[in-house]
């Protein structure tokens, strides 16, 4: 057992304006298994990078083991697996490797096959695995999970949940608390450590919000009262001390020591209130700072005249000589929420294209409604660029409201300047959900829409879908999110 310890640690990256850390402290001991959360943006990755001695930064980084990052780049994907893992952990015992694999359930023979050729399941085990040989580490295990169906997810936490000393991102709630131990988390103000998973960090996060809420409601009426005594005791003296150099009704001069007495008195009271007044700000300022506003998000699904707005039926797809999927049969009715489940190659995406009017080889019937509009989210962010503004008209959507979406989901008005080809991976995504909030549309299709979204985002999300009811058809592989959506479950074998 050995500390990791992280003093004062300063970064913005050069030619930005933003702060991403700023005088950060804290420690982290070498055998826990630390779940790493935040909004999308906030430096996750970042604070990765800078373990691993990618970026110059202030303050100081000490440890006494070596840090691994997953995805670990492979410089030739040609080369056989085998080959590849020699590069990452030269000198490996073959031994210790087959016990890894065995563990995570992959077969040797991945090991002698192009690794370029492995799904991305197997590309995750095996480089896991790899880098887990290794001695002294400390693994620094970014996202894993993207594009892992669910039984590869369950194997994955499984096995992690076997192995001690690392960090791990992931924004699937179930995922996290399957194998760690400790929270650590990027907050607004600060970034804090907690031990536990991530269920009991939530449910402690939603009560710490909740108690300063109530505090800052109690302190806010506290403020204002205070400030109505002390201006009401303040006005009390002016008017005592104006008649020191009045007359009574019966000729007398008034005791101006009496009156003088009483004025100070009466500002010494004021002075207490305000001192009192004072403090109460004072212990206002200092809540709310980690509070995550995330404002409801809002929906206009269309109704169609036609209930049924899309049938299969013993629908088959192939690419070439290679069948896809067969006998396809569901319906897609109005109000339906119906998750897509299934193996990964096991033609999901492939349903989704052929709904979209994609040119693809199938037999079997598929019945559209006439005149359905559908919102998509597609997988792939590689092809977004430019500003916010001319995405927005070039999909022609409301910038406006297209924004508002945005800010509610963490964005910040710096970012609506910025070219999107430079957003986090989050944050892309984030653009594309926003993109298909900001349509009106009979049915929505969201092909693994939450790829890198942070849990808070999903969250918002899910509150939206119960809320608004929109007929919706959508492949993701997050099990919490998908049995709390979904009202049918179509499987694909």
């Amino acid at each position: 057992m050995s500390l990791i310890n992280i003093s004062n640690l300063t970064f913005a990256y050069d030619g930005s304006y933003d702060t991403i850390f700023d005088q950060v402290s804290f420690q982290m001991d070498t055998n826990w298994k630390l779940g790493f959360v935040g909004r999308n943006g906030r430096g996750k990755t970042t604070l990765l990078n800078l373990l691993m001695g990618k970026y110059e930064y202030s303050g100081s980084i000490s440890a006494s083991v070596n840090f691994e990052y997953f995805p670990y780049k492979i410089p030739d994907e040609t080369l056989l697996t085998i080959d590849v893992i020699e590069q990452i952990h030269f000198g490996f015992e073959h031994w210790q490797l087959s016990r890894e694999l065995n563990l995570l359930q992959v077969d040797e023979d991945v090991l002698y096959r192009a690794f370029n050729t492995l799904s991305n399941g197997e590309r995750t085990k095996v480089l896991l695995a790899s880098l887990f040989l290794k001695e002294n580490s400390f693994l620094l295990i970014d996202e894993p999970t993207n594009h892992l169906d669910v039984p590869a997810r369950k194997i994955v936490a499984r096995y992690l949940k076997s192995k001690n000393g690392f960090i791990l991102v992931s924004h699937d709630r179930l995922f996290l608390d399957e194998c760690i131990d400790h929270i650590i988390s990027i907050n607004k103000a600060n970034i804090e450590i907690q031990k536990g998973n991530f269920s009991s960090w939530y449910e402690n996060k939603q009560t710490q919000d909740h108690l300063e809420l109530a505090q800052n409601e109690k302190l806010k009426d506290e403020i204002k009262r205070l400030s109505k005594a002390a201006k009401r005791t303040s006005n009390w003296s002016n008017k005592v001390e104006q008649t020191k150099n009045g007359t009574r009704n019966s000729g007398l001069k008034p005791d101006k020591g009496h009156i003088g007495h009483m004025a100070a008195k009466m500002m010494k009271r004021s002075k207490v209130i305000e001192d009192r007044q004072e403090s109460a700000i004072q212990e206002k300022s200092k809540l709310l700072k980690n509070i995550e506003t995330a404002d409801r998000l809002k929906l206009s699904p269309l109704i169609h005249h036609s209930n049924r707005l899309v049938t299969l039926e013993h629908v088959g797809i192939s690419y070439g000589d290679k069948l896809v999927c067969d006998n396809i049969n569901f319906q897609i009715c109005q109000g339906d929420r119906i998750c897509l489940s299934g193996k990964n190659g096991s033609g999901k995406s492939s349903i989704i294209k052929l709904i979209l009017g994609d040119d693809i080889t199938y037999h079997g019937n598929l019945n559209k409604a006439s005149n359905l509009k559908i919102s998509y989210v597609s997988q792939d962010t590689s092809d977004l660029r430019g500003n916010l503004k001319d995405f927005a008209k070039q999909n022609g959507i409301d910038e406006s409201l297209f924004k508002a979406i945005l800010h509610k989901l963490d964005f910040q008005r710096i970012q609506y300047e910025k070219d999107i080809s430079d957003f986090s991976a989050g944050q892309k995504k984030k653009v594309l959900i926003a993109k298909s909030l900001s349509e009106q549309a009979h049915l929505y299709i969201w092909d693994e829409p939450f790829n890198y979204i942070d849990v808070l985002s999903r969250i918002q999300i899910e509150e939206l879908l119960l809320q608004y009811h929109p007929t919706l058809l959508f492949v993701e592989h997050d099990i919490a999110f998908s049995e709390k959506i979904s009202t049918k479950f179509v499987c694909l074998s």
